[in-house]
């Protein structure tokens, strides 16, 4: 009688069925976790984000853009499903900062912003977003940032103009509809710098960097 080492076919059917339901439940349960904890931040009665503060309490002195710190956040949607960008942009100087995400997620989101802004983070910081779900981790960015956050009124994107100008930027660089999952971090980065680096008329035809970190000559944003 022989012993072999190898199960049969029919066995290895039967482990890759346990083990590919065993996968899928695991996959499941995990999703249906984010599911919910995005249920808990959304109120079910006006689908909207639970604990936002209207843009009517915004501090007048963002909307006269006279100190540096006040931020306006938004995505940039590529192909539907796939990566996005996050964008922020800072009222005063026009500073852009920018970072690509897997997904759309409000986790992945939440940790985009906290990564990437912080090292700019200033006294008295704002930010301002757009109405999308992305954005429903907003009082933990708040916490983690140190910084106060305010929602635009639904529909009126001119309650954020220089964000929406700053996604038509990075639009020339990224047209609609790009996989933005086959866009390097490196490739991001040096849009970022382009922006920053471009002068603008409304400061005296100086760049971003300059205003933003109080120089004369253009320089990178350091990593």
């Amino acid at each position: 009688m022989e012993l072999s080492l190898h199960p049969s076919p029919s066995n290895m059917a039967g482990i890759c069925t346990a083990t590919c339901t065993a996968t899928c439940t695991a996959a499941c349960a995990a999703k249906n976790r984010v599911k919910s904890a995005m249920v808990a931040l959304i109120d079910a009665d006006s689908g909207q984000i639970k604990g936002r503060v209207s843009i009517d309490g915004r501090p007048d002195i963002v909307n006269q853009r006279s100190r540096i710190g006040g931020w306006e956040v938004d995505t940039v949607v590529g192909k539907r499903g796939a990566a996005a960008l996050v964008s922020l942009v800072e009222r005063k100087s026009r500073l852009s900062v920018i970072a690509k995400v897997a997904s759309q997620s409000a986790q992945n989101v939440e940790d985009a912003i906290v990564t990437q802004p912080k090292p700019l983070a200033s006294e008295g910081q704002t930010l301002t977003y757009d109405n999308g779900k992305d954005f429903a981790y907003h009082q933990r960015i708040g916490e983690d940032l140190d910084a106060s956050g305010y929602f635009a009124h639904p529909y009126h994107s001119w309650e954020r103009d220089l964000n929406e100008n700053t996604n038509g930027l990075i639009r020339q660089y990224f047209p609609k509809g790009q996989n933005l999952a086959a866009v390097s971090d490196a490739e991001v980065w040096a849009v970022m710098e382009k922006l920053n680096n471009r002068p603008r008329k409304c400061h005296g035809f100086k760049t971003p960097n300059q205003v933003f970190f109080g120089i004369d000559p253009p320089i990178e944003l350091a990593n």
